[in-house]
Order: structure tokens, then C-alpha cells, then sequence
């Protein structure tokens, strides 16, 4: 599985700054927990070949009535027991502070690597300060600026050598399926009635699964891997902080996977943190299957699921093109059509379009209905068409002003690459080439 580093340091010492360098030009992942108004910020980072996901964590108070610093805490906590290197960030400006010592405290009982990271070294006349953090006893310091990106290169040198080797097993190349969900809303169930037995422990208490279980399966002609993603590690932990520890173990199995099993509880219905989940997999370029289980537990009548479906899609929307299947896995309905759809959702993300057949039919789309005119009157014209010999379907349009193609045009070619060629289930990205 993919190495976290988690960012933590009491309030406004420079962490989202250090994050957003780190991240550079990607796109953060949001993760909005219920209750809490701040949010928690995932991204991907890799230095010297070694890639890890980063995790920008709330400021650390301790004793604190506050309810909110008090969630900020917990998760803050969450995201250190989850973290293989832990980078500490601390204010050299201002120099010690006593909340840097409660933080401290708490690192130095976790047992994990710790980084000390002195920010805003390059204020002038402020090196006397960074020899006081040495209290801490946490061990070398790394003096850096997270503004201007001075001594950041040290730091991840020393992250990187300390992050574990990927031991995940190769399954010589077979696809794999992550299950993903809230917790309790039934994926190691659904895996159960993939197996036909209990291959995994299975109770109504949310947090049941303790890390996550690859599982090889070989039936009906399908050789693939199974991800079920876990829940918490310690009961102590379960509450509040269930969604945000659950997002976190699925980042790493979405990261892994070639297509995502989106598990939701027909119950409770489709809520922001099952649109989370989905969205971690739209921006990871997975592809997606959405599964509705526990659908015996709900009154329905013939158009029920249609409701529910329509519902789903227009909460998704821009991206609803992908497969909706309705479950229980308790009383193993319809999971065979989950298994082949994951399937069928692997082989979209595998297509490649030739490129004569590309060009042939977009080409004749794109002149009955040509883009607007661009600035200056100056007229658009896509030239050629592509696709890239990568892991997910990216298509390159040549064309005359790449920088004047609407996002409205964007998706009317999206649309129709879908019409045209089953893309079912799979992100698809436009790039806009100047020829």
C-alpha cells in the first residue's frame, strides 16, 4: 500500500503552506467530515522516485473546551497512528512554544518516525531561536522555509529514507478491485458472497475490519484481486472520527487499484461522504462501479431504484457515466453482476480507440457542430485526434487555439467519445494541443 506522511504542529506555524508545496500543481483531495468545519487536505507527492500521499492536519491544542479544536485533536491523532513518517512543524519566528511541547509529548509516545522541520528559517536574525527546539528531544532539526522552498529538499531526502519498501503482493499484473465505502455499509459481506464463505469477519459493529485483506479469486473464468478496505484499528478510536479514518484507508486502497467498488447503504442513502469517496476515485482516474446493498431493506415498488438512481446521478453530476447496481449481499442478490461489471468496467479503462476510427468519427461530429468562435474572431479548428498510450483514457485534440476551447465544449466531446465507444464506468480526460 502507498506511504502516508502526515504534517501536524500546532495552529499557524505553516503547515498548509508546507502541504501545498509538497502537492505542488495537484489537486488536493477534501475530505468534509460531519460536524467539523475545517477541512482535512490529502495529496500526492513523490520525491526521488518514491511517491507517498500527504496529509495536512488541523493545528494541535491541548486542553481546549472548545469542541472544534477538540475534533481537530482526535484527528490529529487518527492521522499519526496511520502515518508511516510524521513531519513536526514548528514556528522558528516565533521561536518554542509551549504547545509545541504537548505536541511533542504526544509524538514521542507514538513510537513513530518523527521529522522536526523548523519553519521560517529564512527570516533574518531568527537562527538563535532554532537551537531551543532541541528540548523537544525529538533529535536533528531541519531548518526550511515551506514559503520559499529553502532547505525543503533535505527534509524530504530524510522523509523518503524512512518510508518502508512497497511489499504489495504483484499478483503477476491481475486486475484489482478496491470494495470502498463508509464503514458498515457491507463490504466485507460483499466479498463474502464473492467467496462463498466467510472468508472475513463480519458484525454489525462499524469498525469490524482491521486492515485491509487482498483476497486472489478465481471463479466463472475471472482470475482478480480482491481490496476490502478497512475500519478502525482500536475501539477506543471508533465515534466520531470513524469517516475520517475511513478515508484515509481508502485512499490507499483507491491509490492501488484499477477499479473502485463503491459501497453505499441503501438505508441511509447517498451522503457526502459516500460523494467523497467518489470523487477520491474520479481524481485518482479509477474506474467506478457504485453498489447499492441492503437494497432488500427498503419498500420499493417498480420504480423505485429509478428514483434512487436518478437521485445518485444528479448529485455526481458532472461524471455519471458508470454502472449502478442494486444488492444485498447478505442474501447474495445480484453479486455476480457487481463481479461482472468490475470487470467489464476494467476492460473500458484498457480500451484503445484506433486512430483512423478516432479521427473518422469525431472529426465528422465536430464538423456539424463546430466549437465557437474564439476571440478576435478568429475561428477553432481541431485539426487531429489522439489517444495516449496510458493507464486511463486521455485523448489530445491538435487544434489551432488550444487555450479558446470552452469547458462546455469540453463536455459535448466527452459525451460523444461515450456515445461512441464504451467508456462505461471511467474517467476520461481532454488535453487541447496547439498544431
Amino acid at each position: 500500500m502507498s506511504n502516508i506522511v502526515a504534517i501536524v504542529g500546532r495552529p499557524n506555524v505553516g503547515k498548509s503552506t508546507f502541504f501545498n508545496r509538497l502537492v505542488q500543481t495537484r489537486q488536493a483531495i477534501v475530505e468534509e467530515t460531519s460536524g467539523v468545519t475545517r477541512d482535512r487536505h490529502y495529496g500526492h507527492s513523490d520525491w526521488n522516485g518514491k511517491s507517498f500521499t500527504v496529509i495536512d492536519t488541523g493545528g494541535y491544542v491541548v486542553g481546549s473546551d472548545d469542541i472544534f479544536e477538540e475534533e481537530i485533536r482526535k484527528q490529529v491523532e487518527l492521522a499519526i497512528e496511520e502515518a508511516d513518517v510524521i513531519i513536526f512543524v514548528v514556528d522558528g519566528k516565533e521561536g518554542l512554544h509551549v504547545l509545541d511541547e504537548d505536541v511533542a509529548l504526544m509524538l514521542r509516545r507514538s513510537k513513530k518516525k518523527v521529522l522536526l522541520a523548523v519553519n521560517k528559517t529564512d527570516i533574518p536574525n531568527k537562527e538563535s531561536n532554532i537551537a531551543d527546539f532541541y528540548t523537544l528531544g525529538l533529535g536533528d532539526i531541519f531548518a526550511f522555509s515551506a514559503m520559499t522552498g529553502t532547505g525543503t529538499g533535505e527534509l524530504l531526502d530524510e522523509v523518503v529514507k524512512h518510508l518502508p519498501n512497497d511489499t504489495t503482493e504483484n499478483y503477476d499484473g491481475l486486475p484489482r478491485f478496491a470494495l470502498v465505502g463508509r464503514p458498515n455499509v457491507g463490504k466485507s459481506s460483499m466479498i463474502n458472497a464473492f467467496l462463498g464463505h466467510e472468508r472475513h469477519i463480519v458484525t454489525d459493529i462499524a469498525g469490524t475490519t482491521r486492515d485491509s485483506n487482498n483476497t486472489r479469486f478465481n471463479a466463472f473464468n475471472m482470475d482478480f484481486v480482491l481490496v476490502d478496505t478497512a475500519g478502525l484499528r482500536k475501539k477506543s478510536k471508533v465515534s466520531e472520527n470513524i469517516e475520517f479514518y475511513s478515508v484515509m484507508r481508502s485512499i490507499r486502497a483507491i491509490e492501488e487499484c484499477d477499479v473502485a467498488a463503491l459501497i453505499i447503504d441503501a438505508t441511509q442513502g447517498f451522503e457526502a461522504q459516500d460523494m467523497n469517496i467518489l470523487r477520491l476515485i474520479e481524481r485518482n482516474k479509477k474506474g467506478l462501479v457504485l453498489i447499492v446493498n441492503k437494497w432488500d431493506l427498503i419498500d420499493k415498488d417498480s420504480n423505485t431504484h429509478l428514483q434512487f438512481e436518478k437521485m445518485i446521478r444528479e448529485k455526481t453530476a458532472p461524471f455519471t457515466d458508470y454502472p449502478i447496481i442494486f444488492t444485498s449481499a447478505i442474501n447474495r442478490q445480484r453479486t455476480f453482476r457487481v463481479l461482472e461489471a468490475l470487470h467489464q468496467v476494467y476492460e473500458n479503462r484498457e480500451r484503445r480507440i484506433p486512430v483512423r476510427e478516432l479521427n473518422d468519427t469525431m472529426l465528422e461530429i465536430i464538423s456539424a457542430q463546430p466549437p465557437q468562435v474564439a476571440s478576435r474572431n478568429r475561428y477553432l479548428k481541431i485539426k487531429y485526434i489522439t489517444q495516449l498510450k496510458s493507464p486511463t483514457p486521455q485523448f489530445i485534440f491538435f487544434c489551432n487555439l488550444p487555450k479558446d476551447v470552452k469547458e462546455s465544449y469540453c463536455r459535448f466531446l466527452e459525451n460523444k467519445i461515450r456515445q461512441n465507444w464504451n467508456f462505461n464506468g471511467v474517467p476520461i480526460q481532454l488535453f487541447f494541443r496547439e498544431k
